[in-house]
């Protein structure tokens, strides 16, 4: 005669219609005092002791809850819609899930979260180090790594394993670029059939991020300024908000106003114009939101159709001896080219950094001062003076 299991350690029986051994195990019972049973199958008795012997372990070490079949896209699905709370949706949040959707649920997803071990993350970091940059990869490995984490703290897995393994080196990123004072004329020349003409003009004069941009309103736009106040007030925009969930600026000093250029404040009462007509073409499916820069209905720009008019526009340019790949540019790069162009002109650090909203002057100098550096020529010049030896002209 077998010997009956003492409370708590289980049972097992064998299931006719399943055809196989079925371990099970009372684990207590949850917040609304229903039992929790926990079952698992073998095709054999002593697979499935093995895998009662599991659950009672999981028991024992607090994983009561955890569910046997929980997996890493589970983990991964949960946080991107428990562990984000307040995320901006169209810019933190759209980036996770896409680099969750497209590297790490279709390469790990189907992994049991408490089976998946160290070794499968090194080996699946060093594969993707040969197609994302080190940024990226970072990024990635951080999406897994606070999924992980957020379940481990729900009892779903005991330990995580993303911790103990670092990020390889990946590939070189795309370097940002910035237009040449020629280019930048060619574009502004291509542009003016665009719908995005004034948005074009306004970002490569004014160096606003594209954020920034597409909420400005009407009421934030002053075309004709104060020329009797004292000091005089030229024609000027308040970047005051931004696209993100809260509205605001990326940083404090990204709440600027800026003054226009001639060109710009042109641009403005074009698009005005336009956007009158277009509101007596759209009818009654125009939505009356204020912005400056919209859809052919009202509505609010999105990045991408942004991106993707600006490559149109760059396809255009003919301007002799200016050659333009519109896949290698993106619209925020209408931002470096100002602060290149004006670095190129002479005007100081400084200045360009409280122009672009830089919490520093170092983002400035290492991250968007690009190609167009001007030569710094006070220390040859003082040189010359005191020993002599200037060049001919």
């Amino acid at each position: 005669m077998s010997k009956r299991r003492s409370r708590g350690d289980g049972g097992l029986h064998w299931d006719d219609k399943r055809q196989r051994w079925i371990a099970t195990a009372s684990l207590g019972y949850d917040p609304s005092g229903k039992r929790i049973v926990r079952k698992a199958s073998g095709r054999t008795k002593t697979a499935a002791k093995a895998k009662l012997k599991e659950v009672l372990r999981d028991y024992e070490d607090g994983l009561a809850i955890a569910p046997t079949g929980y997996t890493v896209k589970d983990a991964v699905n949960d946080w991107l819609k428990y562990g984000l709370p307040g995320r901006d949706e169209s810019s933190t949040l759209g980036t996770y899930k896409s680099l969750c959707q497209c590297h790490v649920i279709p390469d790990l997803g189907a992994r049991k979260l408490r089976d998946l071990s160290a070794d499968d993350v090194d080996r699946w970091l060093h594969a993707k180090a040969k197609l994302l940059s080190t940024s990226s990869l970072t990024m990635t490995r951080a999406c897994l790594n606070r999924s992980v984490q957020r379940a481990m703290a729900r009892d779903k897995v005991k330990r995580n394993v993303v911790e103990l393994c670092a990020v390889p080196k990946g590939q070189p990123g795309r370097p940002s670029k910035s237009l040449s004072l020629a280019q930048a004329e060619g574009v502004l020349v291509a542009a003016e059939d665009s719908p995005l003409y004034a948005y074009i003009v306004v970002s490569l004069l004014t160096g606003g991020r594209t954020e920034e941009l597409r909420p400005l309103k009407w009421e934030h736009v002053d075309l004709k300024g104060d020329p009797e106040a004292e000091p005089a007030i030229p024609p000027h925009i308040a970047v005051w908000r931004s696209v993100r969930r809260t509205g605001d600026t990326k940083t404090r000093k990204s709440r600027r106003t800026l003054a226009l250029p001639g060109r710009a404040i042109d641009a403005l009462k074009v698009q005005r114009e336009r956007q009158s007509w277009q509101r007596r073409a759209a009818g009654g499916k125009w939505q009356d939101s204020g912005l400056v820069f919209t859809s052919s209905v009202g509505t609010q720009l999105d990045a991408s159709g942004v991106r993707r008019e600006f490559r149109r526009v760059l396809g255009r340019v003919k301007a002799e001896g200016i050659k333009i790949e519109p896949h290698q540019w993106t619209t925020r790069e209408t931002r470096t080219s100002f602060v290149s162009i004006l670095s190129d002109k002479g005007v100081s650090l400084e200045e360009i950094s409280r122009l672009v909203g830089h919490s520093n002057q170092t983002t400035t100098e290492t991250v968007y001062r690009k190609q167009i550096r001007p030569v710094i020529q006070t220390g040859a010049t003082v040189m010359d003076e005191v020993f002599g030896g200037a060049p001919e002209p």
